[in-house]
């Protein structure tokens, strides 16, 4: 008589996660209790692509080198299915590995910074697979043949990737990203060292744990739609919304913890002033150069903002930032009537001069930038302007 197999125990997800989020608390030196849950969660979602509309990118960022993106980048490989290591391939030849959905890879994208740096040449094929490839429903199309007969043929682009860099990254990859700050280890912080030989067996053990669980939750997974924490829409939201499912999934102290996770990194990058140097100058303007007036020449416009010590007017590659520059940046955003924001003839003080008004600025403020400070003081009289 043939014995009956015993029924597999399910994985309890909350301690699969809790032992993530200590194997890399061996190695990984992160700047925030955050950045552990984040990493671990988005260790665990890579095992469950299909299960999501979008995946996030996971991007290690820091300012000099010797912060710990490589290490991070490294114990990660050891917990995703089919990692790939991509510094040196070659665009084509990462469209042709991820529309292998068999065997779809996990992309690790070391030194993200001699792709898309300032002294990297443009990369627009590898921005838009990395853009592209953010939705489930993502293709990048390229020609395929010899001489003149070539057809276009649409590569499936929908994948994770980690990425770690100096600096920073373009706006439309910030933007489909959990950013993790990296800083150099502090003296009294401690981890241990990374032995390949040893702990990569020991990684690939909870990597087949991660993906046995993802069997089991899958179908609880998808179509799921998580709660989002209070102010987190939109863009933030496509982010996170793949990990808060996972964490959801796996119970415990986990959904609390991603959530707090959630707000606390979105709230670190729109405090980054880095985000975005359009949104940085208009919040400038409002803050600090139109309080109390209505209207403000270019001249003196330039005047306060290169003079503001905090701010990177005053030094933009090597230069002050110029009329033409302003004009440039501002003309990205519009009115609320929809024109581009420009300079036009205003009369101060008697004469009449080219500056800009608040009336023109106003739709974009309430817009891009944070809230205002609760000390920013309230315009003055409106002014009666020539046509």
């Amino acid at each position: 008589m043939t014995a009956t197999p015993a029924p597999t125990t399910p994985t309890d997800g909350a301690t699969l996660l809790n032992q993530i989020e200590a194997f890399h608390r061996r190695f990984n030196a992160f700047p925030t209790e955050a950045a552990y849950v984040a990493v671990a969660l988005w260790d665990a979602h890579t095992h469950l692509l299909d299960a999501f509309d979008s995946t996030p990118r996971m991007a290690f960022l820091s300012p000099e080198p010797g912060s710990g993106k490589t290490r991070a980048l490294e114990v990660i490989s050891t917990l995703v299915p089919h990692p790939m290591h991509a510094v040196n391939a070659s665009p084509a030849a990462l469209f042709r590995a991820v529309a292998d959905t068999a065997g779809r890879p996990t992309i690790l994208f070391d030194e993200i910074d001699t792709v898309f740096g300032p002294k990297a040449k443009d990369n627009e094929d590898l921005r838009g697979l990395l853009n592209a490839g953010h939705r489930r429903s993502g293709v990048s199309y390229r020609c395929v043949g010899d001489g003149g007969n070539q057809t276009v043929v649409a590569f499936p682009s929908y994948c994770a990737v980690a990425m770690g860099g100096l600096g920073s990254l373009p706006d439309t990859i910030l933007a489909r990203s959990v950013i993790i700050r990296m800083r150099r280890r502090a003296r009294t912080e401690t981890v241990e060292p990374f032995r390949a030989r040893i702990h990569e067996p020991q990684g690939h053990a909870l990597r087949d744990q991660l993906a046995a669980w993802a069997d089991q939750v899958r179908d609880q997974i998808e179509g799921a739609w998580p709660e989002m924490p209070e102010g987190i829409t939109d863009r933030p939201a496509d982010v996170w919304e793949p990990l808060l499912a996972v964490a959801d999934a796996a119970g415990g102290d986990w959904p609390q913890r991603a959530r707090q996770a959630c707000v606390d990194l979105v709230t670190a990058v729109n405090e980054d002033d880095r985000a975005s140097l359009g949104v940085k100058l208009l919040t400038d303007l409002r803050d600090h150069v139109f309080p109390g007036t209505d209207t403000v020449s270019t001249v003196e416009m330039l005047h306060m903002l290169n003079a503001m010590e905090e701010s990177p007017w005053g030094d933009l590659d090597g230069q002050q930032l110029t009329a033409r520059a302003l004009s440039k940046m501002l003309k990205e955003y519009v009115t609320a009537k929809n024109k581009p924001i420009s300079p036009r003839p205003l009369r101060i003080s008697g004469q009449v001069v080219k500056g800009y008004h608040r009336d023109d600025l106003t739709d974009a403020w309430n817009r891009y930038c944070p809230p205002p400070p609760e000390t920013t003081v309230t315009s003055v009289t409106p002014l009666t302007l020539p046509v």
